[in-house]
């Protein structure tokens, strides 16, 4: 018989801006500690050096992690060029050096290649899998490993801010799995003088925002207290990608037993992806066909619940 997880059945998104140095699981265990909650995920990795926004969801909102994951997401960060590192961030061993500096229009000019579908080779030290084993810790133990390159979609890739010959400030906007610090090793070698990420932040991830996020110190500072609550964010801001139909009691039963239930839209396509509410509450995720959602995750949720 499997352990029964302690703790409150808290739903809902508590949005973090995550300080450098704390992976984002430790980031996700703290938050479940001060919330007292039974169940809770994040939408997303950040590196342990990298900092920003990280939505925490708990309760019934981990239903809606993946639309959150495979929402844009833009990050802000420094590129170190003249050196590439194993790591393809600071933290890892200077393994190549040019005395090349590119020149800004130079820079400029290269960052378009890296604009729109391409493919990526995620950094050796990452979490990717390689024959079930994550990649990381094979090169860890010094193995020589090959990952294979993944579609990528970039919708924006901006320079921003020159703070020295050896220094570039860049924005960049794109979709699921997406590394940073293959777009600065990449760069660097496009640009023959090598490169890798000196600071990385994640500004924005799908509706939420790092200004909008609570410090550790803050979340810290409130925990075990109502407080704290005051602060999660409704599970529906996590669905803000899908269109929103609405139901009836009677659909909501439907729905929420796994059926197909009645629903009014507007603006919705045969086959499409949307959720449904109830009083504002959401009630199920799936697809709509001839006036009936045919659910794929389920809400369950009292209604005065957000």
């Amino acid at each position: 018989m499997g352990r029964t997880r302690k703790g409150r059945d808290i739903s809902g998104w508590l949005i973090v801006d995550k300080p450098a140095g704390i992976t984002s699981t430790s980031v996700v265990n703290k938050v479940r500690w001060a919330l007292g909650a039974k169940k809770a995920g994040h939408a997303g990795t950040l590196d342990p050096d990298a900092t920003g926004v990280l939505a925490v969801a708990l309760g019934e909102a981990t239903k809606t992690v993946p639309y959150i994951t495979d929402a844009l997401k833009c990050y802000e960060f420094t590129v170190r060029l003249g050196q590439a590192t194993n790591t393809d961030d600071a933290e890892g061993e200077v393994i190549r050096e040019s005395a090349n500096r590119p020149n800004d229009d130079e820079i400029k000019a290269a960052l378009g290649q890296f604009v729109g579908d391409i493919q990526q080779v995620p950094p050796k030290f990452s979490a990717v899998k390689i024959d079930g084993q994550r990649a990381y810790k094979l090169a860890r133990d010094g193995e020589d490993i090959t990952i294979n390159a993944r579609p990528l979609w970039v919708e924006s890739l901006v320079m921003l801010d020159r703070e020295d010959e050896d220094h570039v400030f860049l924005e960049l906007t794109c979709g699921k799995g997406g590394y940073v610090r293959s777009i600065a090793r990449d760069l660097g070698e496009a640009l023959g003088c090598y490169g890798h990420v000196r600071e990385l932040r994640r500004v924005w991830s799908g509706p939420f925002e790092a200004s909008d996020g609570l410090s550790m110190e803050q979340i810290e500072e409130m925990a075990k207290q109502p407080e704290l609550d005051t602060h999660l964010r409704p599970i529906a801001e996590g669905l803000t990608d899908l269109p929103e139909v609405t139901c009836t009691p009677e659909g909501a039963v439907r729905l929420r037993n796994g059926n197909p239930g009645m629903v009014i839209a507007q603006d919705v396509d045969y086959g499409e992806d949307c959720w449904a509410s109830l009083n504002g509450v959401p009630v199920a995720v799936g697809t709509f066909k001839a006036g009936e959602l045919h659910p794929n995750r389920v809400f369950v949720l009292p209604e005065t619940t957000s």
